[in-house]
């Protein structure tokens, strides 16, 4: 498409953009001031480079407000939208520079909650969640290889039909927990052998993914934050190798290769971990070593 325009309409264009860009002059915290420059420079480009309707830019701002009338104290469609851009997971990968052998991090995600039960060694994160048992082990070290004694492992997940517990609205906990990593920087718990769920598409952005042929589906997945003293909090997930779901791409762009692993199926019957009895059904078992960074010193 020919978007050509004359000299003189191009430097009228920019001379708006400097004019806007001179009203922030005086704005005295200096990182406020450089990301306001930062955004009407692009914010502008954009408009000049697709040269914007106002009808485009109408349906933009009613976009914008349906996303806005959608969003409550259980549902942020604002952060849905960041998501499906890609600009959720590309802050994540701006502010976790890669260090080393250090575990990669991805999006947090909207179902995380605080003061999720803690549980011992050999624990059931369930809490009544249906879904294939699944035995996740690992340790917790640092970049020198050294173990990281204590370290807090929070992890949550979807059951079987892609729901977290708090989109059932019961007030149950369920398939959430925490564990503390032992002397040797170990952890093992059981949870549930994670499946693909669709993010929620039945407003603005879900529309805006049916508009452009993509699918609301994420990848299966378990969560993890791993946080301990001197060390950069980590957030993470960890994929199912062979989900079908890595082929056709996650909706929030959050799979990296690194956080790939293996979910071995067990027959039913194979003795299980930490002395569970599993009343002769299926289970899977994972394992996952998280590499922590350190926290950078202070400049």
């Amino acid at each position: 498409m020919d978007h050509t325009v004359t000299p003189e309409q191009s430097a009228a264009e920019q001379a708006l953009t400097d004019r806007v860009l001179r009203s922030f002059a005086a704005t005295d915290d200096p990182r406020l001031k450089e990301l306001l420059a930062a955004l009407v420079r692009h914010l502008h480009a954009l408009v000049r480079e697709v040269r914007l309707t106002e009808a485009e830019w109408e349906a933009a701002i009613a976009f914008l407000t349906a996303c806005g009338d959608i969003t409550d104290d259980k549902r942020q469609e604002f952060i849905l939208l960041s998501d499906v851009l890609g600009a959720s997971m590309q802050t994540v990968t701006v502010n976790n520079e890669l260090d080393g052998d250090a575990t990669e991090a991805t999006v947090f995600g909207p179902f995380f909650v605080d003061d999720a039960p803690e549980i011992p060694f050999g624990g059931d994160i369930a809490g009544g969640a249906v879904g294939e048992p699944c035995w996740v082990e690992g340790t917790v070290t640092g970049t020198d290889g050294a173990p990281v004694p204590g370290a807090r492992i929070e992890v949550w997940e979807a059951d079987q039909d892609g729901f977290y517990d708090v989109q059932y609205g019961d007030d149950r906990t369920a398939a959430r927990a925490w564990i503390a990593a032992d002397a040797n920087g170990a952890y093992g718990f059981w949870g549930l052998r994670p499946t693909p769920y669709p993010i929620p598409a039945d407003g603005p952005v879900g529309r805006l993914l049916a508009a452009t042929g993509r699918s609301p589906m994420r990848a299966a997945h378990l969560h993890f934050m791993v946080s301990a003293p001197g060390f950069r909090t980590l957030v993470t997930h960890i994929f199912v190798e062979g989900d079908e779901q890595l082929v056709v791409g996650d909706s929030v762009f959050g799979v990296k290769d690194s956080l790939i692993k293996r979910f071995d199926r067990q027959p039913a019957g194979t003795p299980a971990p930490a002395g569970r009895d599993l009343g002769g059904v299926a289970w899977s078992r994972t394992r996952f070593d998280v590499v922590l960074a350190r926290e950078p010193a202070a400049r």
